[in-house]
């Protein structure tokens, strides 16, 4: 019996016509079907030689004639499987061997260049006609997979990608599974995870208390039946535990945002049918494309508020007044299974703690997830990391990846700057680290905030887990300029630390994005950063080009009495933008709706506070100003509960309304060397004048948005740049992106956003990785 991948297809050529090549193939190339591609394509081209995987793709060793040469490099790319992704290919001719067989022979290890791996890949239609079939094998299996979909990323132990170097090590495949694995012409040929009931992982039932339920299709059954009596499932999924109960059952949500702690943030969504997600949203044709895609990510859909079906629509506590809904479909057959058992759509989040990382190991599921979940829907597959739901938002004819995990992680991003190895640490909130080497910047998968021991080791562990994988040794880092997150400490422990500030890392992520060098203007608005001159920067303009950077506009400063408790309470940043614009006198100011908002106590204390200036920092962020804006207009006064809640609504409220006029604001020079400074007095004169009126707050909303985009217009027309970069978190509304680049690209500029790299701090270590590529090129 021939080793594992010796598959023969014997058609040689005339030997007075032989030629022969040897291609290296970069890319999206491994554990996509891509080898049995290559075989299939040889042997219709009547070629012979060999295909192997090799640590950094695949080498195709080819020989035979001229024209078939010509056509097999031609379909190569042409005809490449439906989830591989060719980067390049490097041919070189090479003396004509006696080869008389086309073989695919053991992978070889090779550390020339970066390898690719393959994301976690969304159930193909071939496997879910499979489970659903009672005639076949796999019927209701769990675990069903082929080449073109199934579990990568999160099982991968090293590379190449052969099924020994993954999580499913442990489990032998049955002779079916085996003569599926080793024949070249069915899609399951290397299909490392492959297995069926026989011989592949199965599914337990567990109550909290650690009794078994049930096993296999009883244990998904139970499942099903603890959702519908309203109990919370914690389900062991692709990359990660999940908590699951019933969207439609306001007490069984309550209850999971009770023991989860997390009290208000909207929380997605799985639905059985694209059919049943279109009674209740509002389905582009790209958002539609995403939903079914590979990715399956979860999509944040506006919700329909005219012809509703009312029928198994999810309650109001899972969105709680945000106007869109985060929505997945099942994206592996465990999900399949459960979701046509019930027929109704189910939350689904992340399972974790509130702050902590999301648990993979069943033993920590347990003892973390015990007193959240009612009952354990475990699987025998170990999860080799962490890796939660991506989730993307459609902004026009495109989608913006907001969080990049499943199906999009890891993300490759080519830099020619990225030669010697790096490791960007990322920034402390929404984490993800790159790590930089032989012209790509990598960027890892969603890693939560940073404040728990937990989440700290978490990152630690993946940092390590990733260099190991890649064969990188980072010889410097890259971090913020905050002296207190934990990953500039982690930097300055690690060796050689280079601090990057955190306005300039995100537009040098969207210029990585983009492959720019410059020049750029590159507005980055964001909620906090730590900036140069010691204050809180988030309304920033800079002019990049090459290694030189240069700061031309900020919004002028107000002040946040409390600090980071004004970050958390958008009333706190409402009377510091009063105070500093109307001084002592600004009390007279307070519109109705911020002056009922607080306690008369809390009046008196903030008042102090900024009379003597104490604990209150200067800040120059635009998150911030929405806060504040919020608060004025009464659509957010109170303290929130999670991150960017009061500029959801007033991005809410402003949907509502078609106003688009433009409030006053003046452009102020400040000096030859220092910055324009953006006032938003007159603006703010104009919102107190007239948000006592009613029903104008919908509308001083959408003029707000639209006056931010003007005054992005007027700052990039004073730099006098043609290309143009928006970055930071405050990009993610939809609304000021599109405005914004709708006018910009209306005056003739070419416009650059964030799109697969995160424009919050999800995507702030691929910037960091670029400047500091730059500085050390710039001192090498």
């Amino acid at each position: 019996m021939r080793s594992p991948g010796q598959h023969k297809a014997v058609k040689p050529t005339p030997d007075d016509t032989v030629q022969r090549l040897s291609l290296k193939v970069s890319g999206r190339v491994q554990g996509v079907g891509f080898r049995p591609f290559v075989y299939r394509l040889a042997q219709r081209h009547g070629l012979t030689g060999s295909v192997r995987n090799c640590s950094s793709g695949v080498i195709i060793d080819i020989q035979g004639g001229g024209e078939q040469l010509d056509g097999f490099q031609r379909l190569l790319r042409a005809e490449q499987p439906p989830q591989a992704d060719i980067q390049s290919v490097v041919t070189e001719v090479l003396p004509p061997d006696g080869f008389r067989e086309f073989s695919i022979v053991t992978s070889t290890p090779d550390q020339s260049t970066r390898p690719v791996i393959t994301p976690d890949l969304a159930m193909c239609d071939d496997c879910r006609q499979e489970v659903l079939d009672p005639a076949d094998r796999r019927y209701r299996y769990p675990f069903t997979n082929c080449t073109n979909c199934g579990p990568r990323y999160s099982i991968i132990d090293g590379l190449p990608y052969d099924r020994e170097r993954t999580t499913m090590r442990g489990f032998v495949m049955c002779p079916e599974c085996e003569a599926e694995y080793r024949d070249p012409l069915n899609r399951r040929f290397h299909a490392q995870p492959n297995a069926c009931p026989v011989c592949g992982p199965q599914v337990r039932l567990l109550d909290a208390t650690r009794r078994a339920i049930g096993e296999r299709d009883e244990a998904l059954s139970g499942a099903a039946g603890a959702l519908r009596e309203g109990r919370v499932v914690a389900l062991k999924g692709l990359g990660g535990y999940q908590l699951l109960v019933d969207a439609r059952d306001e007490r069984a949500v309550q209850r999971l945002r009770e023991r989860k702690a997390r009290p208000e943030k909207p929380l997605a969504v799985m639905y059985p049918t694209l059919e049943m997600v279109r009674r209740h949203c509002r389905v582009s044709p790209v958002s539609k494309q995403w939903l079914i895609s590979s990715v399956a990510p979860i999509v944040l859909l506006p919700m329909k508020t005219e012809d509703v079906d009312m029928t198994d629509q999810p309650c109001e506590y899972v969105c709680c007044g945000v106007g869109m809904l985060g929505v997945m479909l099942p994206y592996t057959p465990l999900h399949l299974l459960l979701l046509n058992d019930l027929g109704f759509p189910v939350v689904a989040t992340s399972g974790n703690r509130s702050g902590d990382p999301i648990c993979v190991d069943d033993e920590a599921a347990l003892h973390e997830l015990g007193d959240i979940a009612d009952v354990f829907l475990m699987h025998n597959r170990p999860i080799g990391r962490p890796v939660d739901d991506s989730v993307v938002r459609v902004v026009g004819d495109r989608a913006v990846v907001f969080r990049l995990a499943r199906g999009l992680a890891p993300c490759v991003v080519p830099s020619p700057m990225a030669e010697k190895p790096l490791l960007a640490a990322g920034g402390h909130t929404k984490n993800a680290f790159v790590l930089a080497d032989r012209g790509s910047i990598v960027l890892s998968q969603h890693m939560g905030d940073l404040d728990s021991s937990l989440s700290r080791r978490n990152f630690r562990v993946s940092v390590d887990d990733l260099a190991r994988l890649y064969g990188c040794a980072p010889a410097a880092v890259a971090c913020d300029m905050h002296p207190d997150y934990f990953t500039s400490g982690y930097a300055a422990d690690r060796g050689v630390a280079v601090p990057v500030q955190h306005h300039l890392a995100h537009v040098m992520a969207v210029m990585a994005e983009h492959s720019l060098e410059g020049p750029v203007t590159g507005m980055s608005w964001d909620g906090t950063g730590f900036g140069e001159d010691g204050s809180i920067w988030g309304g920033e303009a800079f002019v990049v080009e090459g290694t030189s950077c240069r700061r031309v506009a900020s919004l002028r400063q107000f002040l946040l009495p409390g600090g980071e408790r004004a970050v958390r309470d958008p009333r706190r940043a409402g009377f510091g933008l009063l105070y500093a614009h109307c001084g002592i006198d600004y009390l007279d100011m307070l519109p109705p709706s911020l002056r009922g908002a607080m306690y008369a106590e809390e009046m008196v204390l903030l008042h102090s506070m900024l009379k003597r200036e104490v604990n209150c920092p200067h800040t120059s962020s635009v998150g911030r100003l929405f806060d504040a804006v919020a608060a004025l207009l009464g659509v957010f006064s109170r303290e929130s509960t999670f991150e960017g809640q009061a500029a959801m609504m007033l991005e809410a409220a402003a949907d509502r309304s078609s106003d688009s006029r433009i409030m006053p604001f003046r452009l102020v020079e400040t000096g030859e060397q220092s910055p324009v400074r953006v006032d938003w007095g007159p603006m703010l004169d104009c919102l107190l004048t007239e948000c006592d009126h009613e029903g104008r707050v919908a509308d001083l909303a959408r003029r707000f948005h639209s006056t931010l985009a003007q005054v992005a217009v007027e700052i990039v027309r004073r730099a006098g740049i043609g290309a143009v970069v928006l970055g930071g978190g405050c990009f993610q509304n939809a609304l000021l992106l599109s405005m914004c680049e709708q006018r910009l690209r209306h005056e003739g500029y070419s416009v650059y956003v964030a799109e697969r790299v995160p424009a919050n701090d999800g995507g702030l270590a691929v910037g960091q990785a670029m400047a500091a590529a730059r500085q050390l090129q710039r001192k090498g």
